[in-house]
């Protein structure tokens, strides 16, 4: 969903990261389990989400 967004807003860019070959950003954001979806370094997410929490979840976060 992340990426859908991204592609249809210029607000929204969008990130994924494997884990086992970038360990020091899991370790910074504290990936234990994936999918972790984290906003802005400020709000994050474990498990997948449905479509309606995660537009509310981007409507909510603070920009930058």
């Amino acid at each position: 969903m992340a990426h859908q967004a991204a592609v249809e807003s210029r607000q929204v860019d969008a990130e994924v990261v494997e884990i086992t070959e970038f360990p020091d950003i899991a370790r910074r954001h504290g990936v234990t389990s994936v999918p972790k979806l984290v906003i802005n370094d400020s709000v994050e997410f474990l498990g997948s989400l449905t479509e309606e929490r995660f537009i509310t979840a981007l409507t909510l976060v603070p920009r930058q």
